[in-house]
């Protein structure tokens, strides 16, 4: 499970769709999950590579990149690859909930279509589509 610690900070108001508290806490549980299937990428470059080969679930950002400019190319990409994307407000957050010590600023789940984690992909899909309408 993710602590809820470091997660409320003040955030970039470019970052839109921000992730609530309890959203937040689901996706990186998620990809914590996604880790262990091997379904997670780490790192922008890494994230532009499964939307430019076509097999990304959905994209998640951090808000506090420093400067947010770095990863701002994701959301377009994304929505020309008809990806959802979501930002939370912590990289440090992100860079544990993606097993390693250093932060994170954003990170893809992939595509496997035997995985045991469809289902909360799914949702959380729908979940982070409902906050970008």
């Amino acid at each position: 499970m993710v602590d809820d610690q470091s997660i409320t900070l003040d955030v970039n108001p470019k970052a839109y769709p921000l992730a609530d508290q309890q959203m937040t806490t689901k996706i990186l549980n998620l990809v914590q999950q996604a880790m262990n299937y091997k379904q997670l990428r780490k790192g922008a470059n890494e994230a532009t590579k499964t939307l430019n080969r076509g097999i990304s679930e959905f994209i998640v950002c951090a808000a506090d990149a420093e400067p947010l400019e770095i990863l701002l190319h994701l959301p377009l990409l994304c929505e020309d690859k008809n990806v959802p994307y979501v930002f939370i407000r912590s990289k440090q957050a992100l860079g544990r909930a993606c097993g390693v010590s250093r932060p994170v600023i954003a990170c893809s789940i992939t595509t496997d279509e035997g995985s045991q984690l469809r289902p909360q992909i799914q949702q959380v899909q729908t979940e982070i589509e409902r906050l970008l309408v």
